[in-house]
């Protein structure tokens, strides 16, 4: 699916492009049609709204299965807005801007209204259009924060338009305190319109498959088992092309932690070719966070990743010992030992590839990624078969842009 960015145009409404586009870029699409109908009606209440703003404005959550157009669906309109009065962020990054304004009242009593304040001046006096891409609570804290937050940003009204792979009333689904998140689920249906967006055609396989008259088995990004050559090819080749100096076997700090890297090239802040070239496990096989992630894909266009290894297995029942999380309420504490959780024996491993291929993906960096095994092999089996089904669909559309770039 291409990116809405390179459609978008400030003179034309959402249906006006992308109806501009069928045939093109675009195959039609009835349950897309829908949404950018949704879309084109929100567009011009928020006109509408900025010149009588005591007129109310319904937002938009999209939901339905990987590859369906919705991160594309909203980028489109996102483009359409115009300059001011917008905000487009994943909703893991969001969270991370919201923690951080949180530390910065520390010992301050009640500060959400302050920071949904803060964040609703921040848009200007346009719009005021709150983009979420990819909206998941995993995280209890999250979970917590949410409904006081977004009670404050509607109050300030703010209108959000969110994608989402589930539906409103499965969010944070059978996570610990989950009664304390229903007025957050409340708040959503009733200051957003819901759609599902459920089409049978992954538009990221199509398009891959169109472009390459292939069925897209094996994506470029998979490069096979003597990898660590053909990384190092790939590097060489980039570096002597464009005349860059480089490091190896040297460290870098991400957030203020030292992080091993294979090659690096030398470059005081993001440029077109900043590449930096990490083994799998320096990555993901530790104590890394999303915050790592975002600030890797806020200094490098390039990254490369060799040694993936398959992540999947088989699930299975462990004992959680009763941790800070478990003590949110007493209604909802446990003994030690007493929770049980299922995941895989990769799964931690897995849940850092994925966070890190959304930040990749989400700030539009080159990956180059070698793997122990083909790509509909990477994860199999395991307790995150359902997140990961996203991640292989961004890494076939992450291929397709690399194969049009270089």
């Amino acid at each position: 699916m291409p990116n809405g960015q390179n459609l978008g145009t400030t003179l034309a409404s959402p249906m006006a492009v992308y109806q501009s586009q069928i045939g093109k870029t675009l195959c039609e699409d009835a349950c897309q049609l829908e949404a950018i109908k949704a879309l084109d009606r929100l567009y011009h209440q928020l006109i509408a709204s900025n010149l009588a703003p005591s007129t109310p404005v319904k937002g938009l959550y999209f939901w339905g299965d990987v590859g369906r157009g919705k991160t594309f669906l909203m980028d489109l309109f996102y483009d359409c807005l115009g300059r001011k009065g917008k905000m487009r962020l994943h909703f893991h990054r969001f969270m991370a801007q919201i923690h951080q304004s949180l530390n910065a009242y520390s010992g301050q009593q009640n500060p959400l209204p302050k920071i949904a304040k803060e964040l609703a001046a921040s848009l200007g006096d346009g719009y005021r259009v709150l983009c979420f891409d990819e909206f998941f609570v995993s995280d209890i804290g999250d979970a917590m924060l949410l409904s006081g937050l977004f009670e404050c940003l509607f109050e300030e009204g703010v209108v959000l338009v969110a994608t989402s792979n589930i539906p409103i009333e499965r969010l944070y689904e059978n996570g610990l305190a989950r009664h304390k998140f229903l007025p957050c689920i409340e708040l959503l249906q009733r200051h957003t319109q819901m759609i599902h967006l459920n089409g049978q055609v992954d538009h990221r396989l199509h398009d891959m498959g169109h472009a390459n008259n292939t069925a897209c088995t094996e994506p470029s990004t998979y490069i096979g088992l003597s990898a660590q050559v053909n990384i190092a090819k790939q590097f060489n080749q980039l570096t002597c092309k464009h005349a860059l100096t480089w490091q190896s076997d040297t460290q870098i700090k991400i957030c203020q932690r030292h992080i091993d890297v294979i090659k690096v090239t030398l470059a005081s802040e993001k440029s077109l070719h900043s590449i930096v070239w990490f083994d799998f496990h320096a990555l993901c096989d530790g104590p890394r966070s999303q915050l790592d992630y975002m600030e890797i894909a806020q200094r490098f266009a390039i990254v490369m990743i060799s040694n993936v290894p398959a992540l999947g297995a088989e699930p299975r029942n462990w004992i959680k010992a009763r941790g800070t999380e478990d003590g949110v309420g007493n209604d909802q504490a446990t003994t030690t030992g007493e929770r049980v959780v299922n995941y895989s024996i990769n799964d931690n491993k897995a849940r850092r590839f994925i966070s890190l291929i959304d930040e990749l993906y989400d700030q539009n960096v080159t990956l180059y990624l070698s793997c122990d095994v083909p790509l509909e092999k990477l994860y199999l089996d395991g307790a995150l078969t359902f997140e990961f089904r996203r991640t292989y669909s961004r890494l076939i559309e992450m291929s397709r842009a690399k194969n049009e770039m270089y």
